[in-house]
């Protein structure tokens, strides 16, 4: 995929790994439009790189949506990429029974929204001559971590869908990539890493989006870090022993 010269729409791209990409391909010289719910930070945000255009959006919404395509499409006619990264994770303790549900709703987030907008999006990007459809998925859709079950079910979910979406897209214009990154320091569930300690455990966003973009130049559908590349020929017990490694401590 090339790099440069594109026009991308990024979710939830005003902080954390989203915003890296933001930044990484503003640099690149590509034209960027991220949206968020967060009006204040996204006025921010521009504020830091004018050559930035931002909209207010909340995508686990259908109107929201629907509006966020009708505007990009008519003011960016020439959009070619579309990054699905709007997420949020949130550590759910399924003993409370529907109580440990109650709040954000990560399935419409995480996963509805990415199908929704490529849907949407797909008519548009296939009269391109180059397009692309990004997947911001997760390691943990391979290793799921139990204190945050729906997360790990929900970017799981990408991780198929994208692999079909791939494979119905493959004579098209569009090419579709899934990323896997590791743990990224961000504002991803703040709260529960300050409870265990984690706020500054992971890689700098910067250093994840340097890893994307090189990934997306050498055409690697699937941009994963290290550990994830030697799962590839772990058994089943391998898999069940780092589950049980993973999960070795009380997240209460």
């Amino acid at each position: 995929m090339k790099v440069e010269g594109n026009t991308i729409l990024i979710t939830g791209g005003a902080t954390g790994i989203g915003l890296a990409l933001a930044e990484s391909f503003l640099k690149l010289g590509n034209q960027v439009i991220i949206c968020g719910r967060r009006k204040e930070r996204l006025i921010e945000v521009q504020k830091m790189h004018p050559d930035l255009h931002i909209v207010e959006c909340d995508v686990s919404d259908e109107n929201g949506r629907n509006s966020l395509f009708k505007y990009v499409t008519e003011n960016f006619n020439d959009i070619n990429v579309l990054v699905n990264n709007a997420g949020i994770q949130r550590a759910i303790d399924l003993t409370d029974g529907i109580k440990g549900l109650e709040g954000e709703n990560e399935i419409k987030i995480n996963f509805e929204a990415p199908i929704y907008l490529s849907a949407l999006f797909i008519p548009f990007l296939e009269s391109k001559e180059e397009s692309a459809i990004i997947n911001i998925s997760s390691g943990l859709a391979i290793t799921p971590l139990a204190a945050v079950p729906v997360y790990c079910a929900t970017k799981a979910g990408v991780h198929i869908f994208t692999k079909c979406l791939r494979l119905q897209l493959s004579d098209t214009s569009i090419k579709v990539f899934e990323v896997l990154p590791p743990i990224v320091i961000s504002e991803l569930n703040m709260e529960y890493r300050k409870k265990i300690g984690t706020t500054n455990v992971g890689v700098k966003s910067d250093k994840c989006a340097a890893a994307i973009i090189e990934g997306l130049l050498k055409d690697n559908f699937e941009i994963e870090n290290p550990a994830l590349e030697k799962l590839k020929t772990a058994t089943r017990k391998d898999f069940d022993r780092l589950f049980e490694n993973m999960n070795n401590h009380d997240f209460d």
